[in-house]
């Protein structure tokens, strides 16, 4: 069992790294932050067999809280370590700005240079993680992350402002930061002082596309259209925005439109999957008849009992498929088989449907001929 302390254990980072920690049987987790004692700090210090060193203050009232948030709370870590005889491996969250003279990069560039001292002394392993801009789920907009206010301010339908959209930006996701953390533990390490997580994966992106493309996220609602989740960046940048949409928006109706076969409603749609739709048709109805050139669907009868017939084009031969809501069976349609549908069940029948590509009106790729 292994005795881990977060320190910043409430911050953004903290909060991200405490949640996979608490999953692990093998670890205790020591978590520290502004309402803990420095009693409490002491005597985890005294235990703990590695410190994650994430408490920093990078938006405070006055210039001196850099210096005194920062390298200040880092030189206490090490004075108690001292005074307990203890070495315990370190992982210290830093930041790129360590390597500018402003304010906050002083500090931070500070507190880097009192661990490697305190690791040269006690010959204790040290990693220092001078990180981008990291963006995830718990981060605090309009505080010290652009993605969280962007996707804050959109979610509520409240202006964004961008002073220069060409501006790029270094993003890395909190779960890449986590799990490179992760990876300490099981790398006991020896004595060093050296700079680490150069390989955690980044994405350079301006300004401009990180607004449009959250934006997209939010009217995703409207326009179905799914962004390319094969891109892992998108991924993190979708389940960012999500986290930090209001509850009364994660729930949304769909467009269905009806007739007297029943109705119809899009559900999803992507350039690079196609879409699915979904229908509920009533008993005795027919829907189909019709075939494509290139275009593919897949059917599955949800609830209810259908016959779905197929011809190829130029033949006479009809195949036939009895399905029923529960069995889960899916029919695949190729191109220039007419196909159809009916409902020859005593209720409704519910149909997911999936298409290879998004209907486009002025290309169609449907053509009427009845299955016969």
């Amino acid at each position: 069992m292994k005795s881990v302390l977060v320190t910043g254990a409430k911050g953004f980072i903290g909060r991200n790294l405490v949640a996979h920690l608490v999953r692990m049987d093998d670890v205790e987790v020591l978590p520290y932050d502004l309402e803990n004692s420095e009693a409490e700090l002491q005597g985890w210090l005294g235990r703990a067999d590695v410190v994650f060193h994430l408490a920093g203050v990078n938006r405070p009232q006055t210039v001196e809280e850099y210096r005194t948030g920062n390298a200040g709370f880092t030189y206490r870590i090490c004075e108690l370590l001292r005074q307990a005889g203890r070495a315990p491996k370190i992982v210290m969250s830093s930041s790129t700005q360590a390597e500018f003279d402003n304010a906050y990069g002083t500090s931070k560039r500070e507190a880097e240079h009192i661990l490697q001292s305190f690791a040269r002394e006690a010959g204790a392993a040290v990693s220092l993680y001078r990180l981008k801009n990291v963006f995830g789920k718990w981060s605090r907009p309009n505080y010290n992350s652009v993605v969280a206010t962007f996707c804050h301010n959109i979610a509520r339908d409240l202006p964004i402002e961008i002073s220069d959209p060409a501006r790029e930006v270094d993003l890395v996701h909190v779960d890449d930061v986590v799990a490179r953390f992760l990876a300490e533990l099981e790398d006991p390490g020896g004595p060093s002082n050296g700079l680490a997580g150069v390989d955690i994966p980044s994405t350079r992106i301006t300004l401009a596309d990180l607004a449009g493309r959250i934006q997209a996220y939010h009217d995703m609602k409207s326009s179905l259209t799914v962004p390319d989740f094969s891109v892992r960046f998108n991924q993190c940048l979708y389940s960012t925005y999500l986290s930090y949409a209001e509850p009364e928006s994660w729930q949304y109706g769909l467009e269905a439109k009806s007739d007297a076969r029943g109705d119809l409603a899009e559900f999803m749609k992507s350039r690079h999957f196609g879409q699915v739709f979904l229908s509920r048709t009533h008993p005795g109805i027919t829907r189909g008849n019709h075939y494509h050139d290139t275009k593919t669907e897949k059917f599955l009868v949800l609830a209810g009992e259908g016959l779905i017939r197929m011809r190829q084009i130029e033949a006479g031969g009809v195949v036939e498929w009895r399905v029923r809501g529960g069995e889960y069976q899916v029919v695949d349609i190729p191109p220039g088989y007419t196909h159809s549908i009916t409902n020859v069940g005593e209720g409704d029948m519910i149909t997911l449907f999936w298409a290879s590509e998004v209907f486009d009106p002025d290309r169609p790729d449907t053509y009427y001929l009845d299955v016969g």
